[in-house]
């Protein structure tokens, strides 16, 4: 089963998206857009950014959980992900979303 991609609208009639692995796990989430069109720039972002390893941002929560943000070549946030308890499992995220990102499969 290969990821793909949740498209929906969010409260206030803006627009997010999910990339979800095979699993239907949620592996990164986005920011809230103003309209579809833009979320939709922005899974196309994800498709084109999500194989460099460079774009990826690791951190650290205040809390000490790791997780991840994937920027753009201009340095805006696409999205992140959720918290992992180990740095370990974050980097399998990584993978996960590296894996993923390129499916043209939109929900």
């Amino acid at each position: 089963m290969n990821g793909y991609y949740e498209l929906k609208e969010a409260a206030g009639g803006k627009f997010k998206f999910n990339l979800k692995a095979g699993n239907h796990e949620i592996i990164l989430s986005s920011q809230l857009y103003t309209t579809k069109a833009a979320a939709q720039n922005g899974i196309e972002s994800c498709q084109k950014n999500g194989t460099d390893d460079a774009k990826f941002e690791r951190l650290t929560s205040k809390a000490d959980q790791p997780y991840f943000r994937l920027k753009a070549g201009n340095g805006q946030i696409i999205g992140s992900s959720e918290m992992y308890s180990s740095e370990a499992a974050r980097d399998n995220g990584i993978k996960s979303v590296q894996t993923n990102c390129a499916t043209t499969t939109i929900k």
